[in-house]
C-alpha cells in the first residue's frame, strides 16, 4: 500500500464515504506513518483487534 492510497482512504473516512477501515497487521506500519503526518491525525481513532489488525474511524471532535 502506497502513501497516495493511504491518504485517499483517510480522506474517505474524513468525508464520511467510509464508516471505518480495517488495517491488517502487515499494513499497519506504512498506514500509521502516513496517518501521524496528517494535520487531522487526532481525529482518527484506531481500535486494536485480536490478531493485530486495527479498525480506524474518524471522529468529529479530536482526541485529547
Amino acid at each position: 500500500m502506497d502513501e497516495r492510497t493511504i491518504n485517499e482512504l483517510l480522506d474517505q473516512l474524513r468525508n464520511g464515504e467510509l464508516h471505518e477501515y480495517h488495517v491488517s497487521k502487515d499494513q499497519f506500519l506504512p498506514f500509521r506513518t502516513v496517518l501521524v503526518n496528517r494535520d487531522d491525525f487526532k481525529h482518527f481513532r484506531g481500535i486494536a483487534q485480536q490478531g493485530g489488525s486495527i479498525i480506524y474511524r474518524y471522529l468529529e471532535e479530536p482526541r485529547s
